[in-house]
Formats: structure tokens, C-alpha cells, sequence
């Protein structure tokens, strides 16, 4: 069963967040929050699961990941996100 770990502020920085857990041999994944705006799109908050199983250290992983993203974690993503969209 999935139960959620964390939320992410924008949809990069759950995809960040997923990425950390998934390092570490978690299988994570993310959606939209209830209630944010379906218009903001990539900026609205976006909440992380992992299987129950995986919670306790889950959250351990995400605590030890309090330093700020490396610049390789930040270029990989930027990579696998692609061009901004055209507005």
C-alpha cells in the first residue's frame, strides 16, 4: 500500500525528492496534491509515496537529504526535464 512520505513544493522538487529515495532503493513516486490548482501546473504542491514497507526509511533518507541538491543531481534533472514549456 502506498502512504505518503513527503510534499514537494513544485512538481522539480518531488521529482528531486523521488530521485534521493530512489538512490537509495526505494521506489517512490509523486502526483499533483488534492486541492492545488490544476493551472499552475509544475508549481503546485506534489506529494511523494512509497510502499508502507519503506516509510521508516524513507523518511530517514529524506532526513539525512536536508543539504541542498548537487549541481549533477540539478543538471541530471534539468536534463530528463527537457525545455521549459512555451507560455
Amino acid at each position: 500500500m502506498l502512504v505518503e512520505v513527503a510534499q514537494g513544493r513544485t512538481e522539480v522538487e518531488a521529482q528531486m525528492i523521488c530521485g534521493r529515495l530512489e538512490t537509495a532503493g526505494i521506489e517512490a513516486s509523486y502526483r499533483r496534491s488534492s486541492g492545488a490548482i490544476p493551472q499552475i501546473g509544475s508549481g503546485a504542491e506534489h506529494t511523494v509515496y512509497v510502499d508502507s514497507d519503506e516509510l521508516v526509511r524513507a523518511r530517514s533518507v529524506i532526513a539525512d537529504a536536508e543539504a541542498p541538491f548537487s549541481d549533477e543531481e540539478l543538471a541530471r534533472l534539468a536534463e530528463e526535464a527537457g525545455p521549459p514549456p512555451e507560455v
